[in-house]
């Protein structure tokens, strides 16, 4: 930094964006990211409407990840496509756009017909937004609506570049951490969650069910007679059967269960908030539907798999990891012990 550009900036300014880099990062928490975002903008810049979006690659669309001025709520459940309206083209040409009030811009009459709904008085008249610009591209977008006058001046647009950089460094940071967390607890083969994580959510859903009062099932599942798909085929068939059985049961569950590879052939099923008889009717139904599935391997052949199931329920069997895993383990293996292919609860 010269001494002319040091005389330009005032200390109080650069106190402001000492502790905006370092309150940026110090999270790895994504929502706390965004939201220290978005207090930093509020305190900064007088506007109506303060809006960060953010980019769903898989979709490519924009959503509300957060918001503040009263509209939060409302702006949860949009969708913004690439290039619609401001917010869209700015994450499309990855630019910074200054629309002042003054000037009647396409775009404007675009945001305003994304928001629009019944009752809603709010018209966009002016707006800043910004890129938020990664190593790989487009993250998403800092959108400000109607702000007060003489908020366009160059310190505040300078204030924002400083943030959005900020905030995309700290973005990806967080993105990455959550993609290293989620190969710590994730099972290459299947997909599935790793014995590790199981029993860090059992102990965790153990302890809701405790305070709760409500039910928590464990269910343990062994592939029948899997060993036999590997001496015919081969361990690469038999690897994705694995993944492919895997991926079955994760879509024969309820939307709350939680799904993991134990080891092997087998597999655990953790259910919240289901008592025995519930855990045992939605096993009962699962190992139906996976024994009738037929699943077409890479190599042209088709499989099927069945599986023996011992399920146990907290408090009943026990309020302790070690005695929910036992029952559901004896139980799975009562049932090979008696012919295989069924369900054993309490």
């Amino acid at each position: 930094m010269t001494q002319e550009t040091a005389q330009r900036i005032p200390l109080d300014d650069l106190l402001v964006f000492h502790r905006l880099a370092r309150s940026l990062t110090s999270s790895l928490d994504l929502q706390t990211i965004l939201r220290t975002i978005l207090d930093h903008m509020e305190r900064q810049i007088q506007a109506e409407l303060w809006t960060l979006l953010m980019l769903d690659d898989t979709r490519r669309e924009l959503y509300y990840a957060i918001a503040a001025g009263g509209e939060e709520s409302a702006l949860r459940d949009l969708r913004v496509k690439m290039g619609e309206g401001v917010a869209g083209w700015v994450a499309e040409h990855g630019e910074t756009l200054i629309i002042p009030e003054s000037e009647s811009d396409p775009r404007l009459k675009a945001e305003d017909a994304i928001r629009a709904r019944p009752g809603r008085t709010r018209r966009v008249r002016s707006v800043i937004a910004l890129p938020l610009k990664g190593r790989t591209g487009t993250l998403g977008v800092i959108e400000i609506l109607n702000p007060r006058a003489g908020q366009m001046d160059d310190y505040t647009i300078a204030f924002l570049h400083i943030l959005a950089d900020h905030a995309a460094i700290a973005i990806e940071n967080a993105n990455d951490h959550g993609r290293i967390q989620q190969l710590t607890i994730t099972d290459d083969t299947t997909g599935l969650y790793n014995v590790r994580h199981l029993y860090h959510a059992l102990g965790r859903e153990l302890d809701a069910s405790l305070r709760s009062a409500l039910p928590l099932s464990l269910a343990f599942l062994d592939l029948d007679r899997f060993k036999l798909v590997n001496d015919e085929h081969g361990h690469l068939i038999g690897s994705e059967l694995l993944a492919r059985a895997g991926e079955r049961l994760r879509e024969l569950s309820r939307s709350r269960d939680l799904c993991f590879r134990y080891g092997g052939d087998e597999f655990a099923i953790l259910m919240p908030e289901a008592g025995a008889q519930a855990a045992f009717a939605q096993m009962t139904a699962l190992n139906n539907a996976l024994t009738n599935t037929t699943f077409r391997m890479s190599n042209g052949i088709e499989l099927r798999v069945q599986a023996s199931i011992g399920v146990s329920t907290a408090p009943a069997n026990g309020i302790t990891m070690h005695e929910i895993i036992a029952a559901a383990d004896a139980r799975m293996y009562q049932v090979k012990a008696s012919g295989r292919g069924a369900v054993c609860g309490a």
